[in-house]
C-alpha cells in the first residue's frame, strides 16, 4: 500500500504538472507559432535541459539515491548529515564551474547542437543569447534534484513531485505579460525558465529544514560517499540519459530540415510525455529508494516482487496509452494547438510525429521499471552498455529512415527522426529485460501468460470501439468542440479498455503488491 499510495501522490503531481505543460504548450505556439523563433527557443532550451537530465535528475539521482538509502540504513544520523553536506558541496562547485564555462564556449557549443542553424547568422545569434540566459537553470535544477533526492529518499514524494509546476506557470505567465516588453518577444521564455529555477529550489527549502537535513555545504571531494557516488555517476551518465541523447542528436538532424521541424517533434514528444510521466516517471521515481532498501536488507524476493508489481501496471496503462497516442494523434493535436499562429499544416506534421513516437511510449515506461533495478543494486555499468546500443541503433535508424524518406521525397523527413526515436527506445527496454532475466534478477513469470491474454483482449476492444467511433469526429468545428469530442473519445476508449479488462477477469487486486 505504501508504494501504492506514493506512486498515486508522485501521479497525481505530475499530471497535474504534465496538464499545465499542456496548456503551457497551447499559450506558447498559438503565441508563438511552429516556425523560427519556436525552434530557436526549444533547442536553446533543451540543451541546459539535456544537463540537467545529465547531470542532475539522471546520473547524480542514479547515484546519490542508492547511497543516501544505505547510509540511512547502516549509519547514524550525524553520518548522514555530514554525507548531505559533503555532496552538497561538491555538485554545487561542479555545477557552477559547468555552467560558467556553458556560458563562455555558448556559440561552440550551439555550432555542435544546432549546427543547421549556423547557416541563418540571425537565427544562430538569437539561439545563443537564448542559451547564454537560460543557461542557469542548470545549476538551480542540479541543486533542486539533490533536494528532491534527499526527500524521496526519506519518503515525502509531493513536494518533489509538485516543483515542475511551477515551470509551466512561470512560461505561461511570460509569454502572457512579459512578452510584449521585450525587444526580442521569445526571449521571455528564457527569464521564466531562470526565475522558475529558483522558484523550483526554493519549494523544498522548508521541507529540508523540518527535516533537520538543510546541512551547509562543504567541500570534500576525498569524502568516502561522495567518492563511492563519483564512481558510479561517471557511467551512468551516459546509461540515465539515452533518451536525452537520442533527442539532441534528432535536434541536430531537424536543424538541417524545414523550417517547423523542431518545433513539430518537440509538440509530439510532450504528448508522449503525459503517459510517462502519469505513470512511467511516478513508478521509477517511487521503486528506487524502494528497490536500493531491499537491496541493502539482501531481500532478494521483495526485490524482484517490486519490479514486477511495477511491470504490471506500466503494461497495464502503457500499451493502451500507446495505441490511442496513436489512433488520436489527428484530434488530439487538432483540438489542443490548431488555433493562432499553429496551422492546419503543423497540425498534420506533428500529428505524424505522434503517431511515430507513439510506438516506443511502452518501451519508454518500461526502461524506467528496468533500469532501477540494477542502479538499486550499484551497477550502472549494464545500463551504460544498453545505453550504447540503444545510441548506436538511434543512429543508424536515423540514416536509414531519412535515407528512406528522401528516396520517396517526402516532404515529412522529421518523421524518420521519431521512428528511430522509437525503435533506440525499443533495444534499450528489450536489452535491460535480457540483462535482468540473465542474471536472474527479473523475468516475466508464468503468472505473465494470462495477464498479457488479458490486455490482448482489453486493447483489441478498445482499438475497435475507437475505430468506430472515429467515424463520427468532425474537425472544422470551433476548438472548444474539439476538445470535447477529444475528450468523448478518450472516454470512450477508456470504458471500452476496462470493459475488456474486467470481461477476461483482470481484476484490481491482482496489482496488489
Amino acid at each position: 500500500m505504501a508504494l501504492w499510495r506514493s506512486t498515486f501522490i508522485v501521479s497525481a503531481m505530475t499530471m497535474l504538472s504534465r496538464v499545465l505543460g499542456l496548456v503551457r504548450d497551447i499559450v506558447l505556439l498559438n503565441v508563438f507559432g511552429a516556425g523560427k523563433d519556436f525552434d530557436t527557443f526549444v533547442v536553446a532550451f533543451r540543451i541546459p535541459n539535456f544537463f540537467r537530465r545529465l547531470f542532475a535528475e539522471g546520473a547524480f539521482s542514479q547515484a546519490f539515491i542508492p547511497i543516501l538509502t544505505e547510509y540511512k540504513s547502516t549509519k547514524t544520523h550525524a553520518e548522514v548529515q555530514i554525507l548531505i553536506s559533503r555532496v552538497f558541496g561538491c555538485l554545487a562547485t561542479f555545477m557552477t564551474a559547468l555552467t560558467f564555462i556553458a556560458m563562455i564556449a555558448a556559440p561552440a557549443i550551439l555550432y555542435i547542437y544546432a549546427p543547421g542553424f549556423h547557416d541563418d547568422p540571425e537565427k544562430f545569434a538569437l539561439a545563443t543569447d537564448m542559451f547564454r540566459l537560460t543557461i542557469p537553470y542548470l545549476l538551480f535544477m542540479s541543486l533542486t534534484a539533490f533536494a528532491s533526492s534527499i526527500l524521496n529518499s526519506y519518503g515525502s514524494f509531493s513536494t518533489p513531485a509538485f516543483a515542475p509546476v511551477l515551470l509551466n506557470i512561470t512560461m505561461i505567465a511570460a509569454a502572457w505579460w512579459l512578452t510584449p516588453y521585450m525587444a526580442e518577444p521569445i526571449m521571455a521564455l528564457g527569464w521564466a525558465v531562470v526565475v522558475a529555477g529558483v522558484l523550483q529550489l526554493a519549494i523544498q527549502i522548508p521541507e529540508l529544514w523540518h527535516k533537520k537535513l538543510l546541512i551547509p555545504p562543504k567541500v570534500d571531494f576525498k569524502h568516502e560517499g561522495v567518492d563511492r557516488i563519483m564512481k558510479l555517476m561517471l557511467p551512468a551518465l551516459f546509461g540515465v540519459s539515452v533518451t536525452q541523447i537520442n533527442l539532441l542528436l534528432n535536434t541536430i538532424w531537424a536543424s538541417f530540415m524545414q523550417d517547423g521541424s523542431v518545433s513539430w517533434l518537440y509538440s509530439a514528444e510532450r504528448m508522449t510525455e503525459l503517459p510517462l510521466g502519469l505513470i512511467g516517471v511516478a513508478i521509477g521515481t517511487v521503486i528506487l529508494p524502494s528497490l536500493s532498501a531491499r537491496h541493502a536488507e539482501q531481500d532478494q524476493v521483495k526485490f524482484r516482487g517490486m519490479i514486477d508489481w511495477a511491470a504490471k501496471v506500466v503494461m497495464l496503462v502503457g500499451i493502451p496509452a500507446s495505441i490511442a497516442l496513436f489512433m488520436l494523434s489527428t484530434p488530439i493535436i487538432q483540438a489542443l494547438f490548431q488555433r493562432g499562429q499553429f496551422t492546419l499544416e503543423d497540425t498534420q506534421m506533428t500529428a505524424l510525429a505522434l503517431q511515430c513516437m507513439s510506438a516506443g511510449v511502452i518501451s519508454f515506461m518500461l526502461i524506467k521499471v528496468f533500469a532501477p533495478g540494477f542502479y538499486a543494486q550499484q551497477d550502472t555499468k549494464t545500463p551504460v552498455r544498453v545505453g550504447l546500443m540503444a545510441v548506436a541503433a538511434n543512429a543508424i535508424l536515423n540514416v536509414i529512415f531519412i535515407g528512406f524518406f528522401k528516396l520517396i521525397d517526402w516532404q515529412a523527413e522529421h518523421m524518420a527522426l521519431a521512428l528511430a526515436s522509437s525503435g533506440s527506445a525499443l533495444v534499450n527496454a528489450g536489452m535491460l529485460y535480457f540483462y535482468l532475466h540473465k542474471r536472474d534478477i527479473f523475468r516475466f513469470g508464468a503468472h505473465w501468460k494470462k495477464l498479457f491474454l488479458q490486455f490482448a483482449i482489453a486493447n483489441i476492444s478498445m482499438i475497435a470501439v475507437l475505430w468506430y467511433a472515429l467515424t463520427w469526429y468532425n474537425g472544422e468545428l470551433s476548438q472548444w468542440i474539439r476538445i470535447i469530442e477529444v475528450i468523448g473519445l478518450c472516454v470512450v476508449g477508456v470504458l471500452a479498455y476496462s470493459i475488456g479488462l474486467i470481461a477476461t477477469g483482470f481484476r484490481p487486486r491482482h496489482l496488489k503488491h
